[in-house]
């Protein structure tokens, strides 16, 4: 077993195809058919079940997929180590919440890169349930996400905290209203965003019965439907400010124990700090943590 061996098996488990596999690895479908069989036969174990359309994984190979990527970002590491002569260079790869790259990040991230330009930053976004899973399994260095994270292979760092409102049209001048409106819908990041539980468990507990969420992929997505009296959110004041203040949208204030919430900085607890993610948190501790007040 060696890390090529590893990469075509982690290839072919998620494309589910020998002949998709070969093409994103730049190689012969015969190779990667002759990597799946050694590696096979080197643990004594059927990896994949072949069907007219492709493979899927056994039950063996389920339980094989988490260590693939731990192990080759221990390689990656244990090189990245080898080179780091202590001036941040080399790919940074981060994830955070979209509220928190509209609201917080923008200027760390292009003061990072003014300073360090020999690193290549890379930043996705995504749900905190995403995010925290990528961290896990070492496709990103580190994350900002909506707290609290449980998990024991995360360590986690406070860096905001955040006011979260309820944002509704206009045309609800305040909570009382929410009663008032047939058939009330809420507008959600996906399945695995924090918003989206807090938004769920106020309404319960006000004995608001919603309709089924209607998930959306971008905040100005959400804020657009929102001011179109489509339905109601939650999020953070500072992302919904500049809307309210143009009378697109109303903000509503939150009971003190949904109100608040922590945005942390995430990574594997057994994770190389690179000279460059070492730059980048050092950067993001001098971020203020203040808190934003609630209309």
């Amino acid at each position: 077993m060696d890390l090529t061996d590893l990469k075509t098996f982690e290839a072919v488990a998620r494309l589910g195809s020998m002949n998709k596999a070969a093409v994103e690895l730049n190689t012969v479908q015969s190779n990667v058919t002759a990597r799946i069989r050694a590696l096979e036969e080197d643990l004594g174990l059927a990896l994949f079940e072949r069907h007219a359309r492709g493979v899927v994984t056994t039950p063996a190979g389920q339980r094989m997929m988490p260590f693939v990527g731990r192990i080759a970002k221990l390689v990656e590491d244990a090189r990245a180590a080898a080179r780091d002569d202590g001036a941040p260079s080399g790919t940074l790869m981060l994830g955070s919440l979209e509220t928190t790259m509209a609201l917080r990040l923008a200027p760390l991230l292009a003061e990072f890169a003014t300073q360090w330009p020999q690193v290549r930053l890379v930043v996705s976004s995504g749900n905190t349930a995403r995010l925290v899973r990528e961290v896990v399994e070492c496709k990103l260095d580190g994350a900002f996400v909506a707290g609290p994270v449980e998990h024991p292979e995360i360590e986690q760092t406070r860096v905001f905290t955040e006011a979260l409102v309820l944002v509704a049209s206009p045309a609800v001048s305040s909570l009382k209203e929410l009663t008032k409106i047939p058939d009330l819908k809420t507008l959600v990041f996906q399945f695995g965003c924090s918003y989206r539980q807090r938004l769920e468990a106020f309404l319960h507990g006000r004995g608001l019965v919603v309709a089924r969420p209607l998930e959306f992929g971008s905040l100005d997505a959400i804020l657009s439907c929102v001011a179109a009296g489509v339905g109601v959110t939650l999020l953070p004041q500072g992302v919904v400010a500049q809307a309210a203040a143009a009378g697109k949208v109303s903000m509503h204030r939150l009971p003190a124990e949904l109100a608040r919430m922590q945005t942390l900085f995430i990574r594997r607890r057994d994770g190389y700090v690179s000279s460059a993610l070492g730059a980048f948190l050092e950067m993001a501790q001098r971020v203020p943590r203040g808190k934003v007040k609630a209309a």
